[in-house]
């Protein structure tokens, strides 16, 4: 009789304050925002985490229009609740329900500080649920999207909810077009040591690569084409964008990061994004925050175990590396 009687009590405790995903939307500078918000239906206020997907077209779930249904960014979700922490993730600009509103006839103006409003209005809509204890507000970033994690703590107006934590997960490590720069390098000597290119080939690409950074950087304009397909990340239909989020310095945000602030850095030596040996300066710049650095092995850059780093393999199911939600484990307790 008494087993019953707890169990049927726990029942329905579980049912009062089960986890729910509620439909959500916010409004940022005109444009309306829809996400997720996971949450104990009914519960007291608790931890909560604002989740901001990769560059590109990643929405709420981490699902990209290149790459296919990758569902990490739902999967970090659903790990968060786990461990009793809430979370917002949600389209940004130009992705899922939230499309392009108001840039529908000038998607060329959407660059780095639209997405950076996105996540200013989406952490304020977050901090303002009565299940948000406002003392444990972390928020989550992966690749560029640690960009506007950054930015968030590092928003000193009047409304900004302060951030209790960071997770910047296979962040950018330098400026973005340094970065290709770096990579197309990397891809020329690869090529030359293996017979495809010509030493004077190889560097007739990075010298053209180059020219096209300079001209953009100071006159915000590319050539139509580019060699080796670079012209799939820098075009005259993404120049603008390209450009704003070049000029933002990752090191120069991390080094405005409040001191003490507890801060999850990740990389991997499989993942050509974020690779360990480009994430040194980020960590330095990042020492006098409660750094947790974790140097991950053979996982890609949408956070499952796959040492090839293959974009082919992003949207096959599996789940976010052990390795990482070991770190996770730690992280989400401080």
């Amino acid at each position: 009789m008494a087993l019953a009687f707890v169990a049927g009590c726990s029942s329905h405790s579980d049912s009062q304050h089960a986890w729910v995903e509620d439909e959500v939307t916010f409004v940022a500078d005109g444009l309306t925002i829809h996400g997720t918000y996971r949450h104990q239906h009914g519960a007291g206020a608790g931890p909560a985490a604002l989740l901001i997907s990769e560059s590109g077209r990643t929405d709420r779930n981490g699902d990209n229009n290149v790459a296919g249904p990758i569902g990490n960014m739902r999967q970090l979700a659903e790990y968060l609740s786990d461990h009793g922490v809430a979370s917002l993730r949600y389209d940004k600009v130009g992705t899922g329900q939230t499309g392009l509103g108001p840039y529908a006839g000038r998607p060329a103006d959407v660059g780095s500080a639209i997405y950076t409003g996105g996540a200013k209005a989406a952490v304020r809509f977050l901090a303002g649920q009565s299940g948000t204890d406002k003392n444990r507000l972390s928020v989550y970033g992966l690749g560029e999207g640690t960009i506007h994690a950054m930015s968030l703590a590092d928003d000193t107006a009047a409304d900004a909810p302060k951030i209790h934590s960071l997770g910047l997960l296979q962040p950018l490590g330098g400026r973005y077009l340094d970065l290709i720069a770096d990579r197309v390098k990397g891809d020329m000597a690869a090529a030359v040591k293996g017979g495809q290119k010509t030493q004077q080939q190889a560097d007739q690409v990075i010298a053209e690569w180059n020219a096209a950074v300079g001209q953009a950087r100071t006159a915000g304009a590319v050539p139509a084409k580019l060699p080796e397909g670079l012209s799939a990340i820098l075009n005259p239909g993404n120049v603008k964008a390209v450009v704003e989020a070049d000029a933002i310095d990752p090191l120069a945000l991390a080094a405005r990061i409040p001191n003490g602030i507890p801060v999850l850095l990740t990389c991997s030596d499989s993942d050509a994004q974020a690779t360990c040996a480009d994430m040194k300066l980020l960590a330095d710049a990042l020492a006098h925050t409660a750094l947790q650095f974790v140097q991950l092995n053979g996982v890609n850059h949408v956070l499952r175990d796959d040492p090839t780093d293959n974009v082919g393999n992003y949207a096959k199911t599996g789940p976010l590396s052990p390795q990482l939600t070991a770190a996770l484990d730690q992280f989400v307790t401080k």
